[in-house]
């Protein structure tokens, strides 16, 4: 099969649809790969026990983990929403996305380990901040940004309403480590127990200025 044929065939749109679950797979796991990888490797150095050969499969798992959940999110999303959509005929309606989300969710996401935890976290953080009230102006106006052409352009936080928000999250995520940390994700239970607790006591200037007790 020649490159120009397999070039047609990939631009043809009656399988625009289809290639694009295939090419949103692909995203999903390069991007699960992009942001787990340097996540894991700085909390394995930081936070990680064992010889480095332990540290490596740790890492491994977690990239690994993260990146094919991410792509088979996007399958089962994108087949979803596609799936509605012809059944509709040919039109999306607005609770398509909730319930594809929902079934994704579910079926990869379900599973309660350290991994899809700190995703599940991430999303619902992201969620809750979504209710804050908007400005009136857009991130960027450039044609250059990400965003630009997007449905849906983000606009920041109310600079007034993200200051309360923030006071609170912090205010309450503090009053959780003092109180009670059992209810605390295990990462950020890492975080602040090396920024506020480790940071408590040392015996000599090597303790104080180059690692903790």
């Amino acid at each position: 099969m020649s490159l120009a044929l397999i070039n047609e065939i990939i631009n043809n749109p009656a399988f625009h649809d289809y290639l694009a679950i295939l090419k949103g797979a692909r995203n999903g796991f390069v991007y699960g790969v992009k942001v787990r990888f340097p996540h894991a490797l700085v909390m394995s150095i930081l936070f990680g026990r064992g010889d480095w050969q332990t540290r490596a499969r740790s890492i491994y798992r977690a990239t690994k983990q993260h990146a094919f959940n991410l792509a088979k999110f996007v399958t089962i999303y994108k087949s979803l929403m596609l799936l509605q959509k012809k059944a509709n005929k040919g039109k999306e309606r607005s609770l398509d996305s909730f319930i594809a989300g929902l079934a994704g969710g579910y079926v990869v996401f379900g599973e309660r380990n350290a991994v899809n935890e700190q995703i599940v976290l991430y999303i619902v953080s992201r969620v809750v901040a979504s209710f804050i009230p908007r400005a009136s102006t857009p991130y960027s106006n450039s044609t250059d940004s990400p965003v630009a052409g997007a449905p849906g352009k983000p606009l920041p936080p109310n600079a007034r309403h993200f200051t309360v928000f923030a006071t609170l999250a912090w205010g309450a995520v503090m009053w959780l480590f003092r109180n009670r940390g059992e209810t605390i994700q295990p990462g950020l239970w890492n975080s602040m127990k090396y920024l506020y607790v480790d940071s408590d006591a040392w015996k000599d200037i090597k303790t104080l200025l180059w690692h903790n007790i």
